[in-house]
């Protein structure tokens, strides 16, 4: 992610546009490290949120409601001491650096005008909020600091705030002189010579200055032309800094991975959002919802997957016991051989020579014999063992079988667990594995009752209903209870995945509709990541529940397979959202 100081500046500017000359109207403080002022504006409310977490610092208008504790911080409690009701004035920002000073016109204990700034320093470990006097006189801070722990920068209330140091770099919206930069001695990569001289710049963002001027974010200083790198490089800050834009990449899974002022043209596309507060709403909204479902999911995960390996490690041990059953043949014929030397076995004999008949060189062959048996008693042996392997071979083959399908079972269980967004669709995941036998029944622990999860809704661009199931128990509901028997079932050919119907409704259906509805199977399958994925296309009359099977898997013969690719991204309600997927994009 590219929070820096340009993306800052950017975000600082929608600020000023909808919050400028509003009043603080409340103060809430849900995190240990989250602030949101309610801010009530010419244009209706908004909610200005400062996270000075150092792993995910951020500031910016947010349509987030967080739950606030019962009982507020005493930060939170001095903020509304001094800002409720507070005109918000001014924002200036710290020059190339993560920090701004929010100005409130605000009254003292005796009634006078006065001002108080809130500044906002979001720089890695250093993350902190101060509310100081218009003098520069701290008030208090989110996190002290004291003397034992930075003499030159203690924050503590009743000393005067420090700003952090000057950035002693060229600031890339000045005149730079880029020849110069890129004859000067320096680090050979061109991003991490622009990282070097250039302030308040990212990372991300140097990579992709490298990108356009060099062609390559990991170019080179001497890479191509020097002057036309230079006249690139130009261009690029001049364009991307006087018109920064909010551009978010997206994992083919739908989770947010970097963002920046700038297109992420080394990640191949990105998508720019409605603006850098609804940017950084879905990238952490996003990232927190998957962050906590994977929490929430972790003892499932972590029983499924052993019990996953577990199996694993069980087949690999009978499909050698099976391929040992191949050779069982042999032993018959050794009881043949065996059976007509009789005469030349000795009591107590280990082994024999005899002419192996069924050679077509009748070459000699070697019997390991028993001592403790006679000749026929060896012979007989030979034909029991040969008897066992072959009972050996039918049970094993049925075993395998349904161990394969357990298995398959438990991958798309751990396909379901990646896939699932709320609260409710772990629990029938969970209800599910417990029904199975795969998890206990936590005693004299009852869960709250939930209503039914109702499958996903879409809308085809030609008006058909699409619905797609979220687990395994859903899919078998969908597929054997829900569907008219000549709708059309689709599925990701040959991996795990949601069931999706067309409800047809008596009506053939297009082909844009049926492909939407393969997208849609090849999103939410295994195969999400891909490319051209086959997707199987058969009327739900042709689709039979496999017998004796696990919950949603089926078997179907009568097909077509069509060649998709899925949706990049698709943002729906959790529960029971429709949508068209063209507006998915």
């Amino acid at each position: 992610m590219a929070f820096d100081a340009y993306f800052m500046a950017a975000a600082l500017e929608e600020i000023r546009l909808r919050c400028l000359d509003g009043r603080v109207d409340k103060i809430h403080q849900p995190g240990r490290d989250t602030l949101i002022l309610h801010i009530r504006c010419r244009e209706g409310r908004e909610k200005l949120l400062f996270a000075a977490n150092p792993t995910a610092p951020r500031l910016h208008l947010t349509a987030a409601s967080p739950e606030n504790p019962a009982q507020p911080p005493m930060f939170c409690m001095l903020l509304r001491k001094h800002l409720l009701g507070a005109r918000l004035t001014r924002i200036t920002q710290i020059p190339m650096e993560r920090a701004a000073v929010f100005t409130f016109a605000c009254t003292d204990e005796m009634g006078y005008p006065t001002e108080k700034e809130l500044v906002a320093e979001l720089m890695g470990r250093t993350c902190n909020l101060y509310l100081t006097t218009r003098e520069g006189r701290i008030l208090d801070c989110l996190r002290r600091v004291g003397l034992d722990e930075s003499a030159r920068r203690p924050a503590l209330p009743g000393l005067n705030y420090q700003p952090p140091e000057p950035v002693r770099k060229l600031d890339p919206k000045g005149p730079v002189d880029y020849a110069a930069l890129l004859a000067a001695p320096g680090a050979d990569v061109l991003a991490d010579r622009l990282m070097d001289v250039l302030g308040g710049l990212s990372p991300l963002v140097c990579r992709e200055a490298a990108l356009y001027a060099a062609g390559s974010a990991d170019a080179r200083v001497s890479a191509g032309d020097a002057a036309a790198v230079a006249e690139k490089l130009e261009l690029f800050f001049a364009e991307h800094l006087n018109h920064p834009a909010p551009y978010c990449y997206f994992l083919p899974d739908g989770t947010p991975k970097q963002f920046a002022f700038c297109p992420l043209r080394q990640y191949g596309q990105s998508r720019r959002m409605e603006s850098f507060g609804a940017l950084l709403d879905s990238y952490y909204t996003l990232r927190d919802r998957k962050e906590a479902m994977r929490q929430k999911s972790q003892a499932m995960r972590k029983t499924v997957q052993n019990l996953s390996a577990r199996l694993s490690r069980k087949l690999a041990l009978q499909e050698q016991e099976l391929e040992a059953t191949y050779d069982r043949e042999r032993l018959r014929q050794l009881g043949d051989i065996l059976t007509a030397n009789l005469h030349r076995v000795a009591k107590g004999q280990t082994l024999v020579t005899c002419q192996d008949f069924y050679d077509e060189n009748l070459a000699p062959v070697d019997i390991p014999l028993s001592p403790l048996l006679s000749a026929q008693g060896n012979a007989a042996k030979y034909y029991k063992d040969y008897a066992r392997m072959k009972t050996a071979e039918k049970a094993l083959t049925q075993q395998l079988a349904l161990g394969r399908q357990e298995h398959s079972y438990l991958a798309s269980v751990l396909e379901e667990l990646d896939r699932a967004q709320t609260e409710t669709e772990l629990e029938e995941i969970r209800q599910e594995l417990q029904e199975g036998g795969y998890l206990r029944r936590e005693a004299g622990r009852k869960r709250p009752k939930q209503g039914k999860l109702p499958p996903m809704v879409f809308e085809s661009t030609d008006g058909f209903p699409i619905y797609v199931g979220r687990n395994n128990r859903q899919n078998e509901a969908l597929t054997f209870q829900a569907a008219r028997k000549d709708d059309l079932w689709c599925h990701a050919s040959k991996v795990h995945g949601s069931h999706v119907i067309i409800s047809c409704a008596g009506r053939t259906p297009p082909d844009d509709t049926v492909t939407q509805a393969a997208q849609l199977a090849a999103y939410y399958a295994e195969t999400k990541g891909g490319q051209n994925i086959p997707v199987d296309v058969t009327p739900v009359k042709q689709v039979k529940k496999l017998p004796n099977g696990k919950p949603g898997m089926v078997i179907y013969h009568s097909y077509k397979t069509v060649i998709v690719n899925p949706y990049p991204d698709i943002r729906v309600d959790p529960l029971n959202a429709q949508k068209k997927p063209e507006d998915s994009e």
